[in-house]
């Protein structure tokens, strides 16, 4: 499994804002800049993420981005399925399953991983990951 890059940047971009002074909101082309992200897909990911609750966005000549809620209340699990949908790693995992076994191996296995994964990703909040202050 490979993460999209939409996700990757997705995750760049929340990253930038969890480092912005409180209350102090980022454009596109800053964030694009600061993260080395195409700014028109960009502009496409900072929708998506505010169309979910992460962020907020602000129109206008002073209008910009930040944070809808606390670094630490926003995990890795929110961004990637607020830009890639849910998270299955297999056909087994998801609704239309084409096993006709309810005891299948690899049903069984393929749910455990999806789980753990999930579970790591969603440990991992940006509060986490604050810098100190830039200079």
């Amino acid at each position: 499994m490979k993460l999209s890059r939409k996700s990757d940047y997705a995750l760049r971009a929340v990253w930038h804002l969890t480092n912005l002074p409180t209350g102090k909101l980022s454009s596109i082309s800053v964030i694009a800049e600061d993260q080395s992200v195409p700014r028109e897909f960009l502009a496409k990911i900072l929708k998506d993420l505010s169309r979910s609750g992460l962020l907020v966005s602000y129109q206008g000549v002073n209008g910009g981005y930040r944070l809808a809620r606390a670094p630490r209340d926003i995990s890795f699990l929110d961004v990637i399925e607020a830009i890639d949908g849910p998270i299955h790693l297999n056909l087994c995992t998801e609704d239309n399953c084409p096993c006709e076994d309810d005891n299948c191996y690899f049903c069984k296995f393929w749910e455990t991983q999806e789980n753990n994964f999930k579970k790591a990703l969603s440990k991992q909040n940006f509060g986490k990951y604050k810098q100190r202050a830039r200079k």
